[in-house]
């Protein structure tokens, strides 16, 4: 990348230089630093990032690029990285060594997921600072493959104080999603004084002012194009391109131009040493052998400032190749990939092999698509879907025969969705029907578009998903009650925004083939919930959870922790939520975890453990930024009304105008509820009331049984005895079905006490949460017991049920309803003191989770995996820890920890 260099570093660049220094500065001192560098092509990024290498004294510095023609291959720019690095591999825990070996074709293995190669990359980079810092340099990451997009935005998202510096360059506008939210340093054009300056290096002499500030303007001070661009200008009439387009598609004009201007070997050479992505010379050389082109060709392109061979191929700038590469005529381009075939060693670059030998075919060739079809093999074999999809999508084009082919394009939609990529499938399912009539693929075909709809409605729209079940039945029962159940399912997200979505689905799903397995079960369950009430489903939603086992089905999880809410089994919410997180940590599901980690924020809260509930929730929202759309910000907003801080307003109107503009009425329910709490919380129990009437005049799933109890209590508070009474009645039915578990008789208990004033009701509601595992409602219970005490004047016995309410909201940090009870405490008469924060309450949510895991008596490693954390950073944590438990020693935080 050219520069523009004066004493002391690059002109213009004073506040960019200044930013890396300070981040080389804190990662000497120990903590980690991530940072995109964005701007437009041409605007000195490049640049930036050699002088961040050249000032990294005693700090080892790895680079990599994407290169554009290389996007299809899996693991290609973080291999490059960590290939220096690789000396370290045996010191990571072996499911991480066995999943990073696998991914980079060094031993055969069982396909890894995303998540166990990010930490392996992690623990490896955490490894490499050991002994003097790293620093990560990423060029051109918009043209990253996939899986090293996703791999190394993980590993950005989790360094933490390992010493390292993961830095990248992006150009604008940001297509690369998964790099949004990371810190960032936008890189501009010149300011005019040093772009004045820079230009008068490629234009000495007199220049017109007029002609220089019109070439300052139009280039807006991108260095590139002010050297690239003004190279043809004349001094007194400025250069004659055309002030239209962007400036980098200018500047890739001007290369292309001077390309054109090359003899056609030179041109040729240029091509193929754009298509070739690695930079390799002596294959380089090879394939213009096989071209007929000798070495000398390469002067030409070198002397017009295009390129450079040496040790390495290297481009005056990436929009060279994009102009070499952009530019060449078909043909060419064929017979370009055809040489770098023959010269690639099939048995070293098998895959590099086929995919030129891809692009070089014309025309059927079964040969090369089951090369490529091989490829994708090794791909999937290696946790690549993107790159496989991108295979197979190429080896379906090149098959002669129709039914392998429409094979071919079915297994590319499969890869697609696996890799993330769902908006490409339709179109690939219907190439796919286009081939021979075959019931097995039609099924398969029907089941992939049934997911498909699903995931781009994001599980609201029923019709295509009932069309795709009926054309299953008699292709494969199994995969049929599978989309009846998804079809079921999107009418409950759509909730009182789908109309009459609900029967429609359960008319249809009624009249599927009946099975015991999980779906069908659910499916049973589900279609008796709407069609006869929850008293009547109760029996099935408990066949349906026995027939889900809770350590599998991670797809189900969505549904099955609906149903353990609807039968108030709180030990099952608890220990269901804990296993579906180990067992999508485990299996590192990228795409899974993120929603297990929701549904286990969920139960925490209920349980009480609010810190270690915002950690998930934060958690699983910088996981989905990696794998695509977040989960629905429901935890969040039932935890924002438990806390009763200033956020959860917006939050709560947030989540309202999502579900509205999304159709998901299901959201709705929740938001009603949060609100519902946040009012009674704060005691605004008229508020309360409005909120959770509305919420509760639609029964959501899992939802209306908590409603139900928020509005009970605001009925009662607000004087409205009768909504209350029948918000009661509908409650303890709903309760009566549980089969006697201590939540739902804590929750039919308090609220007849509320309804009926009675105090025996008061003390078995208490006794109930009590023996249950969820401290939340308890500490309501005490709460409203306390309240009744203190209004019948009899005080002492009220203190006794307010004071542990106040300790417990206080310890949880539910705020609002912790002000309550101190308001209750106080007109007892006891003065009630702020609370002291101890050495525990000082603990961040992670350092909470990091002291209770090494209590448990976990490893640095164990824990790294845990919570996807280097080792480096949890040993970093551990010694914060330690001081403000007032320990000196691991041997010591199980006495000091507070599980």
């Amino acid at each position: 990348m050219p520069r523009a260099v004066e004493t002391g570093g690059l002109r213009g660049r004073g506040r960019e230089t200044e930013r890396l220094d300070r981040l080389l500065r804190d990662v000497r001192g120990g903590q980690s630093r991530v940072l995109v560098l964005r701007g437009e092509a041409g605007a000195g990024k490049s640049a930036l990032l050699d002088h961040l290498a050249g000032h990294a004294t005693a700090a080892q510095v790895v680079r990599t690029a994407g290169v554009e023609p290389e996007t299809e291959l899996a693991y290609s720019a973080v291999q490059q990285l960590c290939a220096p690095l690789l000396t370290r591999l045996d010191r990571l825990p072996e499911p991480q060594r066995a999943a990073l070996s696998t991914a980079f074709g060094l031993s055969a293995g069982p396909p890894p997921e995303a998540l166990v190669i990010g930490l392996a990359v992690l623990g490896l980079l955490a490894e490499a600072a050991v002994d003097r810092p790293l620093v990560v340099v990423v060029d051109d990451a918009q043209w990253l493959d996939r899986m090293s997009e996703v791999i190394l935005t993980f590993v950005a998202r989790r360094l933490d104080a390992e010493s390292v510096a993961l830095v990248f360059a992006a150009r604008t506008p940001a297509g690369d999603a998964l790099l949004t939210g990371l810190p960032e340093l936008r890189v501009d054009g010149l300011p005019e004084a040093d772009a004045r300056a820079l230009l008068a290096t490629v234009l000495p002499g007199l220049l017109d002012a007029r002609v220089r500030d019109r070439i300052v303007a139009e280039t807006r001070g991108n260095p590139l194009a002010l050297l690239e661009l003004s190279r043809e200008a004349d001094p007194a009439f400025g250069y004659g391109i055309p002030a239209t387009g962007s400036v980098a598609g200018r500047v890739e004009a001007e290369f292309a131009r001077r390309i054109v201007a090359l003899p056609a070997a030179s041109r040729t050479l240029l091509l193929a040493a754009a298509v070739e992505p690695v930079g390799d010379v002596p294959l380089l050389w090879a394939a213009a052998g096989h071209l007929g082109i000798s070495p000398d060709a390469a002067a030409a392109a070198e002397a017009a400032g295009l390129v450079e061979i040496g040790a390495r191929v290297r481009f005056r700038h990436p929009l060279v190749r994009s102009a070499a590469w952009r530019g060449a005529e078909p043909a060419e381009l064929r017979a370009v990939h055809r040489a770098l075939a023959e010269v690639t060693d099939a048995d070293r670059d098998p895959d590099r092999r086929a995919w030129h030998r891809g692009h070089a075919a014309f025309g059927a060739d079964e040969a090369v698509a089951g090369d490529l079809a091989s490829s994708a093999g090794r791909a999937l074999a290696r946790g690549g879907r993107a790159a496989a999809a991108a295979f197979l999508e190429r080896a379906a084009a090149l098959t002669p025969a129709p039914g392998p082919r429409a094979d071919r394009t079915l297994a590319a939609a499969r890869a697609r969705l696996a890799s993330g990529a769902a908006a490409a499938v339709p179109e690939l399912l219907a190439a796919v029907e286009l081939g021979p009539p075959d019931p097995v693929r039609q099924a398969g075909v029907e089941r992939l578009r049934a997911r498909v709809a699903f995931v781009l409605t994001a599980g609201r729209e029923v019709p295509p998903l009932l069309a795709a079940a009926r054309r299953l039945e008699e292709l494969d029962p199994v995969a049929a009650r599978e989309t009846y159940l998804s079809a079921v399912g999107a009418a409950i997200n759509a909730g009182r925004l789908g109309g009459d979505d609900l029967h429609r689905a359960v008319d249809a799903a009624a009249g599927a083939p009946a099975g015991d397995d999980p779906a069908g079960r659910l499916l049973a369950a589900l279609i008796t919930w709407s069609r006869r009430g929850h008293a009547a489903a109760g029996p099935a939603f408990r066949l349906a959870l026995d027939a889900v086992p809770p350590d599998s089905e991670l797809d189900l999880l969505w549904l099955t922790g609906m149903l353990v809410t609807e039968v108030w089994d709180d030990a099952a919410f608890l220990e269901r939520t804990q296993q579906a997180v180990a067992v999508a940590r485990a299996a590192g599901a990228l795409s899974r975890l993120p929603g297990a980690l929701s549904f286990r924020s969920t139960a925490l809260i209920y349980a009480g453990r609010f810190d270690e509930a915002a950690e998930l929730i934060d958690e699983a929202t910088a996981l989905a930024r990696v794998t695509g759309p977040a989960p629905h910000p429901a935890a969040a907003s039932i935890l924002a009304a438990f806390r009763g801080d200033g956020e959860a307003p917006a939050l709560i109107g947030g989540l309202t105008r999502d579900a509205s503009s999304g159709g998901v009425g299901w959201l709705l329910g929740v938001a009603g509820y949060s609100r519902a709490v946040l009012h009674n919380g704060h005691g605004d129990y008229a508020a309360a009331l409005a909120a959770a009437r509305e919420a509760a005049s639609y029964e959501d799933l899992a939802v209306l049984q908590w409603t139900l109890g928020e509005l009970v209590e605001a009925a009662v508070r607000s004087g409205a005895g009768e909504i209350a009474a029948q918000a009661r009645d509908r409650l303890v039915a709903r309760a009566r079905t549980a089969g006697g578990t201590p939540w739902a008789r804590g929750a039919g208990a308090l609220a007849d006490a509320l309804v009926d004033d009675a105090e025996a009701d008061y003390r078995e509601a208490v006794a109930q949460f009590a023996a249950s595992r969820l401290r939340l409602p308890e500490a309501r219970a005490r709460l409203l017991y306390g309240e009744w005490l203190r209004r019948a004047n009899r005080r002492a016995e009220a203190r006794e049920q307010l004071r542990p309410a106040y300790e417990a909201f206080r310890a949880m940090g539910a705020e609002g309803f912790a002000e309550r009870a101190g308001r209750e405490l106080t007109a007892t008469g006891e003065t009630v003191r702020k609370r002291v924060a101890g050495t525990t309450a000082e603990m961040t949510a992670q350092e909470s989770q990091i002291a209770r895991l090494a209590a448990a008596g976990r490893t640095n490693p164990e824990i790294g995996a845990v919570l996807f954390l280097s080792p480096r950073t949890v040993e970093w944590h551990l010694r914060k820890i330690f001081p403000k438990l007032g320990i000196t020693s691991r041997k010591e935080l199980a006495a000091a920890v507070v599980r």
